[in-house]
């Protein structure tokens, strides 16, 4: 059996597009696994799935899948890309769309007027409203708060936890080049108080309208973008007073603009979806 692919990018966070609207196919851990592989594979940071809309409400439905074969909850690299996709294979007409996640449903809008490439689409996104509620995280704390402290066995981590749809952990350090990722990244995912995991950030604050940003992910490790995570990057930083409403976040892949206005509002974010090229799969 063959299968139709796209393999697309947000800043050099790739994905393999598969569209189950027109063909049917069951997608396993196993074959995730073999085509994520860098070698032997395609090899992508994660698998986005697009199907017909389980609500009324929606668009399109999608799933995320890491290349471990763990599904997440959310993707803001992954939703701007799915707009593009759905877009450019002629799957709808609209540049407006409702998506639904198992994060939840968000709202896209593609800004082709000022793209650079027909290959790539300036896309808007509404990820919804950030929550920092411990148990919503999930994290396991004693009493709500804005920043914690765990202990790795080495240093005691300062970090701001809140859900953009999947869970992140915020660390503020003074310079990205020298955090230790991996480590505390790992340390973090680990631990005991974030019972799903989590994806962690890494944020150097060079004003308080422009961020830089390293994000270990997880399922995956670190990856040169992470939509979600500039997202929760900017949240953290305004509850701590740190930055603005609109802030430009620069990370390894290239730059987006996030904008939270706080309180219950929604995080807006700005960024590129790139076409790289369609392909078949033998199963």
């Amino acid at each position: 059996m063959q299968i139709k692919f796209t393999k697309m990018h947000g800043l050099g966070n790739d994905f393999l597009v598969l569209e189950l609207v027109t063909q049917n196919f069951k997608v396993s851990p196993e074959l995730i696994q073999k085509w994520g592989n860098r070698r032997t594979g395609v090899g992508f940071d994660q698998l986005l799935v697009v199907h017909p809309p389980s609500n009324p409400k929606t668009d399109f439905r999608y799933q995320i899948f890491n290349v471990d074969g763990t599904e997440a909850q959310q993707c803001g690299n992954g939703a701007r890309c799915i707009a593009k996709y759905v877009s450019h294979v002629g799957l709808t007409i609209k540049k407006s769309l409702q998506m639904e996640a198992l994060g939840g449903i968000v709202h896209t809008s593609i800004l082709d007027d000022i793209a650079e490439s027909p290959y790539t689409s300036i896309v808007r996104v509404d990820m919804g409203v950030p929550c920092t509620k411990p148990s919503a995280i999930p994290f396991i704390a004693d009493e709500p708060a804005i920043n914690y402290v765990i202990n790795t066995g080495t240093h005691d981590v300062e970090f701001v936890p809140l859900s953009m749809g999947n869970p992140h952990a915020v660390i503020i350090v003074d310079d990205i080049n020298d955090a230790p990722i991996t480590e505390w990244g790992q340390a973090l995912q680990t631990n005991d108080r974030f019972p799903e995991g989590v994806n962690v950030g890494f944020m150097q604050i060079v004003d308080r309208q422009f961020v830089r940003l390293r994000v270990f992910e997880r399922g995956v490790g670190e990856t040169l973008a992470c939509g979600t995570g500039a997202c929760a990057g900017v949240v953290a930083g305004h509850l701590l007073g740190k930055l603005d409403d609109r802030v430009k976040v620069s990370l390894p892949g290239g730059k987006v603009r996030v904008m939270w206005p706080g309180d219950s509002s929604m995080v807006e974010m700005t960024g590129p979806a790139t076409w790289v090229y369609d392909g078949e799969l033998r199963t």
